[in-house]
């Protein structure tokens, strides 16, 4: 918030507090995946009593992705099947994804946001899982939403974000920048406002606030995540503006241990996860 004028600080606090809060059963949830003691069953007894996130989570258990010969009909064999922290993913995604603005005066183009948001929340999981760099699930979060401060934007400053864009194409610059040029300030400070508000780890808030200042949260999260931003990029998962991939920082090179392509290369096909965040969004 350093250097906002006291009149753009408040719209963009005004923006941010007008966004809802996730529903009570996935803070919830949230909640009880941070506890080593929770037990699947106590997962169960919440997801049970949200009927919304009930029914979103059987659908995409029952989609075509998992081809499964016989339906799961209830919460406690969906946990057993999809595991508890992917469970815990999906009903994040479920309750993230449901507020994407309805305003089409702000060419917010909502399904190549969500290819966008979930191809680099599955990379950067892929990649912590894979280097061994820690958290895989909380990689999974920040890689969903590191761009949701985009969704504030476009829900309450529709026709400065739909400036943005064409301003972004004009200049052929990325769309932070042409956010920070028309608004005065790019997507990442009121995306790390909004996970301030829904009560994230102070590290999942900063790897989104400084996304595009890795040197100033030098951490393994911020590495994959800003990694798997590119990779989603430069396989034209890209959402909105011009579309400009960039080669790996200092910073995060130093912690992949190779350039944009060799950790590509490193990873193997990665058709299945882009495969993976297309069933999600069907179902």
């Amino acid at each position: 918030m350093e250097g906002l004028s006291p009149a753009l600080e408040k719209k963009l606090a005004a923006a941010v507090d007008n966004m809802p809060a996730f529903p009570k059963s996935v803070q919830k949830i949230l909640e009880l995946t941070r506890d080593v003691a929770c037990s699947p069953k106590d997962l169960v007894q919440v997801i049970d009593k949200d009927p919304v996130v009930t029914v979103k989570v059987l659908r995409v258990v029952n989609s075509a992705y998992f081809g499964l010969a016989d339906p799961i009909t209830s919460i406690d064999r969906a946990v057993v099947f999809m595991g508890f922290n992917m469970i815990k993913n999906l009903a994040l995604g479920i309750a993230a994804l449901g507020m994407l603005p309805t305003d089409a005066r702000s060419g917010f183009d909502g399904q190549r946001y969500l290819m966008h948001s979930l191809t680099t929340a599955g990379f950067s999981r892929y990649l912590a899982k894979s280097l061994r760099l820690g958290d895989v699930n909380d990689c999974f979060i920040v890689g969903l939403l590191h761009d949701f401060g985009k969704v504030v934007m476009a829900q309450f400053m529709p026709a400065e974000f739909q400036q943005a864009l064409t301003l972004s194409h004009e200049k052929e610059i990325p769309l932070h920048r042409a956010l920070q040029e028309v608004v005065g300030v790019d997507h990442a400070v009121a995306g790390a406002m909004l996970a301030q508000k829904w009560r994230f780890a102070d590290e999942l808030v900063q790897t989104i606030e400084f996304q595009h200042q890795p040197e100033l949260a030098d951490t393994n999260m911020m590495a994959c995540v800003w990694a798997a931003n590119q990779i989603s990029k430069k396989l034209d998962f890209d959402f909105g503006g011009y579309l400009l991939v960039e080669e790996l920082p200092p910073t995060v090179s130093a912690r992949l241990r190779g350039t944009l392509d060799s950790v590509m290369d490193a990873l193997g096909d990665l058709d299945e996860l882009a495969h993976e965040a297309r069933m999600f969004i069907k179902a």
